[in-house]
């Protein structure tokens, strides 16, 4: 089959969404199966207000038809809301084409938090954003439900893995600062909730791994003067090094749908602390794996006493060849009457 993955996330982005489709690709290309990506790259970007790293398509919609023509793919996955998104439903709506989405990410509260739009209008405006999709997948149970209660229809489960080659149990002794080590990895913005975790009161020395715009005004106020530590952006490889010495992966979101982060730090063995909230429960549970609790500092002075071994067993649950299995039966190919709509496009296109 050919599928075509449209997105506005992609390379050199670093996150979780970036991550979750280039591991997606990868597993549907040993199906068998034709992958390609629509993605800034190929595009004329703009940078993303309050968010300048991340590039922004100007004005796609004609690129995006004649990637479309020229691919000719038997199924299309939005991916993103953004313009490359966008021009694609656009595309799919006009020439009647199947297609679905993904939610990777609570966009309204992070729009909240940094513009302080209302929730419920950016929910509304996503709504009607999905709901042309034959299925809207998302990585959770807990977000199906949510975004029900928000008036999505056709919300499904798609979950999510972790390489488990990569994130392992291994050497501890990566980082050589006081015991016991608390590790938070990821994108250094506010929707992260970062400063809850440099704010608390803990023994031993913090660490920060990654990068992102709140990063400077919290370099500057949190370092080594008082037991905080950064090491910016670092490849799989080095982050496995950095979870195996860690003694607590500290998680203080409270917006993040999945976390690819607590699969990651999993694998190699180390305890998430992490607040009671989507993504944390599904992914860890009431208990186990982690301490989840809404007083952030105890659940990180509880996850000291939890055993690595169970960790690990508990991360091995999760894999990337299962979730893409899973992505394959929520796409909707295209019918025949379908296909000849796309092939009527092209046609009107090339002349």
């Amino acid at each position: 089959m050919n599928i075509l993955i449209v997105t506005d996330a992609w390379e050199p982005q670093v996150n979780g969404v970036v991550r979750t489709l280039k591991q997606t690709r990868l597993e549907l290309q040993k199906l068998g199966h034709k992958v390609e990506l629509i993605q800034p790259q190929q595009f004329r970007t703009m940078p993303c207000p309050t968010y300048p790293e991340i590039r922004l398509a100007f004005m796609p919609g004609k690129r995006i038809a004649a990637e479309i023509a020229r691919f000719k793919p038997d199924a299309i996955h939005i991916a993103t809301e953004g313009p490359l998104g966008m021009a694609a439903r656009k595309y799919c709506i006009k020439n009647d084409l199947p297609f679905t989405t993904a939610y990777h990410s609570r966009f309204p509260e992070y729009v909240h938090l940094r513009f302080g739009i209302p929730v419920k209008w950016t929910y509304r405006w996503l709504a009607r954003f999905h709901n042309a999709a034959r299925a809207v997948m998302v990585p959770t149970r807990v977000v199906v439900e949510d975004l029900q209660a928000h008036g999505f229809n056709n919300v499904v489960l798609w979950s999510r893995g972790v390489d488990l080659d990569i994130f392992r149990p291994g050497s501890r002794e990566r980082l050589q600062t006081r015991r016991p080590i608390f590790v938070y990895v990821g994108r250094v913005a506010v929707e992260k909730n970062v400063e809850a975790f440099l704010q608390l009161d803990l023994p031993g020395s913090k660490w920060v791994c990654g990068d992102g715009p709140a990063a400077a005004a919290l370099r500057a106020r949190y370092n080594e003067s008082n037991g905080v530590h950064w090491l910016g952006v670092l490849n799989q490889g080095e982050l496995a090094q950095v979870y195996n010495s860690a003694d607590v992966f500290v998680f203080p979101s409270r917006t993040d749908t999945f976390g690819l982060v607590l699969l990651e730090a999993m694998g190699c063995g180390c305890p998430v602390a992490a607040y009671p909230v989507t993504g944390p429960i599904d992914v860890i549970g009431a208990d186990g794996p982690g301490a989840l609790n809404e007083d952030l500092r105890q659940a990180c002075l509880d996850a000291l006493h939890i055993d690595r071994a169970a960790v690990r067993q508990h991360a091995e649950q999760f894999s990337w060849a299962a979730a893409s299995r899973q992505f394959m039966q929520h796409l909707h190919p295209f019918s025949e009457s379908a296909q000849r709509e796309l092939r009527l496009a092209v046609q009107t296109a090339a002349e």
